[in-house]
């Protein structure tokens, strides 16, 4: 069979429906252990082992700091792989390259159709007999794609948890676990302690970690991971305090550039209240990978007058511009003006906390007047708790979302009116589409008037007073974003 668009997206179609995806169908695709994957490896060639990698864990925030990371290695003049799950509109989001050796001309591309076309004919067979998983597959398909990219290093996102990940093959120069939080635990565990030990799988022997936000109930499980697994090695001699430096906690640290995150903040493309915590992560990285000789830091020439180094302005504004130059969507991310309509795909307590309670900063700011959520999840989700989390002066508009992990609208509104939310301020839609119309969040269709849009007293329009946040879920935005795109 000969490649065509038409046939590629019968493929990708095929691939999904073939083989589990956890996307699809939650915990029935999740396979514990890496021995498939090992196999699959060998057979490969090994292809990660051609390049060095970084590899990133946690609960939430790792999508960010993977981006982060990957476009700060690229303004360091590298040639830098990204692999990153799930995608929202098209299945190569997952697979990128920025390619920064000529700083001047950087180019960031995608893994073609074409090659995703040959990869999946090539080894088709063999995904039967080994009978792999949507993540193995399309895992095995980066590795081998940066490697055919002659990548210089690869950021490489955990696709759930970290022990058993198919990720966890690689033997990284840095391991990142940003936080942890309860999510996923009918497989990573019920408590925050049980789930770090899942993430700290990642951490391996005479390789440094750095974890995002520290927590007495997970700071030893990290220790503990990073203590025992490099008490074997020979050139430790059991020093601990040697085992140990091996371990940063970013949030206990104070990393370069710190002294700018204000600045740094603002700044950024990839807003929300959440990045402060991620800016640090990544910082501690950097601080880490420099001392390495991974990439340039700051000891590589800072001036005399104590002014920042070319490779540290680089590196502001590499995670100024991430968004921008990684393509990175979904991410407290503005899709409008009038109404002012912002998505993200967080989807847990532990994230969307924070979302909310930006949201609630916004609505005292003055700016707005009203608040309206579009709203879906996953049925597996801490619903009472997030729930219990909404704004209470917001309009809810409760959608399906697509999918069969998804939990319905009706059951959403029920968790709400338990949880004290008002019911005449909530209403259930039959899709994301009707929900983003119902909640005005579509200017085409909304705020019409016979006259001239109606204006409050200050003289903007109700639709400039109106903020509307779409998210929940990654269905849910990847089902709204083609609404507001134009390209």
């Amino acid at each position: 069979m000969e490649y065509s668009e038409k046939e590629y997206e019968k493929m990708i179609g095929d691939l999904f429906c073939r083989f589990p995806s956890f996307q699809k169908v939650g915990s029935d695709a999740y396979k514990p252990g890496i021995e498939h994957m090992m196999f699959f490896d060998q057979l490969s060639g090994h292809p990660h082992r051609k390049y060095r990698t970084i590899h990133v864990a946690g609960t939430n925030g790792k999508g960010s700091v993977a981006n982060m990371l990957a476009s700060v290695c690229a303004a360091s003049g590298m040639k830098v792989g990204l692999y990153t799950s799930p995608h929202i509109l098209d299945f190569r989001e997952r697979m990128r390259v920025l390619d920064g050796r000529d700083g001047s001309r950087e180019r960031l591309y995608f893994i073609s159709k074409k090659e995703v076309w040959d990869y999946i004919t090539e080894w088709n067979e063999t995904f039967e007999h080994l009978d792999l998983s949507f993540f193995e597959i399309t895992t095995m398909m980066a590795f081998s794609w940066f490697a055919s990219q002659e990548v210089d290093i690869a950021v490489i996102e955990t696709g759930l948890g970290g022990r058993l990940d198919s990720t966890n093959i690689i033997t990284p120069v840095l391991s990142v676990i940003t936080n942890i939080g309860l999510d996923h635990c009918d497989m990573l565990g019920s408590t925050l302690g049980e789930i770090a030990f899942e993430k700290a799988g990642i951490i391996k022997p005479a390789v440094p970690a750095v974890i995002g936000e520290s927590n007495p109930e997970t700071d030893q499980v990290f220790e503990r991971k990073v203590l025992y697994t490099n008490l074997p090695e020979p050139s430790f001699m059991g020093d601990r305090q040697r085992i140990m430096s091996l371990l940063t906690f970013a949030d206990k640290t104070v990393p370069p550039l710190w002294d700018k995150k204000d600045r740094i903040l603002r700044m950024m493309d990839l807003q929300g209240e959440y990045q402060e915590k991620n800016l640090r992560t990544v910082l501690a990285a950097m601080d880490v990978l420099a001392k390495g000789g991974i990439i340039p830091g700051a000891e590589d020439g800072r001036c005399n007058d104590g002014t920042a180094t070319d490779m540290e302005s680089k590196a502001e504004l590499a995670i100024e511009h991430t968004a921008e130059r990684m393509q990175f969507h979904g991410r407290w991310e503005k899709l409008a003006d009038t109404p002012y309509v912002i998505c993200d795909i967080g989807h847990n307590s532990h994230g969307l906390k924070y979302n909310f309670r930006q949201l609630d900063e916004m609505m005292e700011s003055g700016r707005f007047d009203k608040l309206s959520i579009v709203y879906g999840a996953m049925a597996d989700k801490d619903i009472d708790k997030i729930m219990s989390l909404l704004p209470a002066h917001a309009e809810m508009f409760f959608v399906t979302a697509p999918g069969k992990r998804a939990m319905s609208a009706e059951e959403i509104l029920e968790k709400f009116i338990s949880a004290g939310g008002n019911p005449s301020k909530a209403v259930c839609c039959a899709d994301v589409r009707s929900a983003l119309e119902a909640a005005g969040a579509l200017p085409v269709k909304n705020y019409k008037s016979k006259d001239k849009d109606s204006t409050t007293t200050d003289g903007q329009s109700d639709a400039a007073r109106h903020l509307v946040y779409v998210g929940g879920s990654t269905y849910v935005v990847a089902e709204a974003v083609p609404f507001f795109r134009q390209d």
